[in-house]
């Protein structure tokens, strides 16, 4: 018989216990799916059978329409949804106050003046300062680029100058976003920098249907003001082709926008009490308000109502969890994020007790899953939640970025989850007046549904919380 070797017994000893160490976590993996599996295909059940979300949606938005920060229409519909969380019986429904700027579009129009008469399809950029009451007839500069605008900057003073800025359709429709958006944020102090006296974008969208989108702009301190909008697509592809061809282009802008006083808003807030840790605390919504066109049906009553649902169908179903399920519906979102701002400023105390922060913000379309922000023992667990939601495609966690409302309550140390969805379509309706009850179709809001009450029902209910990410001080 050979000699034994010290060097390999360690080895094989070394083996065994890393098995033996792996089966506990191994088992505690396979026994979290087992525990969940059944209260997880209830609430499935229940939410592809669910008719009262779609409904509700459809009569809020109906209703009260469009929600801009500061307008009647959102404060209407913050009351409406109040009374019917009570009436559901959720527990400590209420409304937290918030300052929200608001902003009024007041009458609009832009006009080709030459080298035809005719009339462009527009929304002013919200923030937009006003033109005079006669409105600003001046010539037209277009170009291609902020780096375009400086090569031809002798050229834009005392004209309207027109950004026609394609969107990216080469990468992800989120990440075009991102980096098209630029120009609906900063066009206006880049024209009047060199002295240009209105600024007009494409809209920030890969499709276009005489469809103008909305959206905030950004002016930069220490430069003047300049009134600013966006048109459709097809009309700056036209004014682009005329000045191609050598063809004077004046047009006139009018715009009575204006900025008043902040008004009082409040976030929408109810709960699912926890049934031993009621002080530890899942989160999950939307925002409730939108942009002042359309009915801001996708963007976000459908979050913000497919959330309200989640926790909704949990009491139904009689699954009350270890810790508490609040729903959230946050304001101002869409024109200054403070809906978000106040929420981790009134709950800083408790954030530290805070298991989950969850949003839904890219429509209620098809969902695949979630993008997670956390650590990345937290992302395995999470992983392994999300293999419930195999049976409706929803099972994909992977990490990503937040949503706006929970991010700074994320950047405590809360993990978080942003529900993701088929996006292809996101911004054919975003900040425009399509974005109505048409755009939601029912079976895909149901997977939202169902995908935000699996995920937030198992955060609450397991015995011990997702790990956190250490936040230095």
């Amino acid at each position: 018989m050979p000699e034994s070797n010290p060097r390999r017994g360690s080895a094989a000893l070394i083996v065994a216990l890393t098995v033996l160490l792996t089966v506990p976590a191994v088992s505690r993996a396979q026994s979290l799916a087992d525990q969940y599996r059944g209260p997880a295909n209830r609430l499935i059940d229940a939410a592809m059978a669910d008719t009262t979300a779609y409904s509700r949606l459809a009569d809020m938005t109906d209703s009260f329409g469009n929600r801009l920060s500061g307008s009647p229409n959102l404060e209407h519909a913050i009351d409406w949804i109040l009374a019917r969380m009570k009436a559901d019986g959720l527990a400590n429904v209420h409304g937290e106050p918030v300052m929200v700027p608001h902003w009024v579009r007041g009458e609009e129009s832009a006009e080709l003046v030459q080298p035809r008469a005719y009339q462009l399809h527009m929304l002013g950029l919200g923030g937009s300062v006003a033109t005079p009451p006669q409105g600003i007839t001046a010539p037209v500069l277009v170009v291609k680029s902020f780096d375009d605008l400086a090569a031809h900057a002798d050229q834009a003073k005392g004209k309207i100058v027109i950004f026609d800025s394609p969107f990216p359709t080469d990468v992800p429709p989120m990440e075009g976003y991102r980096i098209n958006v630029a120009y609906r944020g900063g066009a206006a102090s880049a024209a009047a920098a060199v002295g240009a006296v209105a600024a007009l974008i494409r809209s920030v969208t890969p499709h276009s249907q005489q469809t103008p989108h909305t959206g905030s702009l950004r002016y930069a301190p220490g430069v003047p003001k300049i009134p600013s909008a966006a048109l459709s697509v097809e009309d700056v592809e036209m004014i682009h082709r005329m000045q191609d061809r050598g063809n004077p282009i004046v047009l006139t802008l009018r715009m009575q926008a204006h900025t008043e006083p902040d008004a009082p808003s409040r976030n929408i807030v109810a709960e699912l009490r926890g049934s031993e840790k009621p002080d530890e605390v899942v989160v999950l919504g939307g925002h409730i308000d939108s942009w002042d066109v359309g009915e801001g049906a996708m963007d976000d009553g459908g979050g913000s109502f497919a959330a309200w649902e989640a926790v909704r169908l949990m009491q139904a179903l009689g699954l009350k969890p270890r810790r508490t399920v609040r729903v959230v519906m946050w304001v101002n979102e869409e024109n200054g994020g403070r809906g978000g701002r106040a929420y981790h400023d009134a709950h800083l105390a408790e954030l530290p007790r805070h298991v989950a922060a969850m949003e839904s913000d890219n429509g209620v379309f098809r969902p695949d899953g979630f993008r997670f922000q956390g650590s990345d023992s937290a992302l395995v667990i999470a992983k392994q939640i999300g293999a419930l939601l195999a049976r409706i495609g929803a099972s994909n966690v992977v990490a990503g970025d937040p949503e706006a409302d929970v991010e700074a309550t994320i950047h405590t140390g809360v993990p978080g989850f942003a529900l993701n969805v088929d996006d292809s379509r996101y911004f054919w309706f975003h900040h425009t007046a399509a974005d109505m009850m048409t755009v939601i179709d029912p079976d895909d809001f149901r997977r939202c549904i169902a995908t935000m009450a699996v995920m937030a029902y198992v955060l609450a209910d397991m015995p011990d919380p997702l790990p956190r990410v250490t936040v230095g001080r």
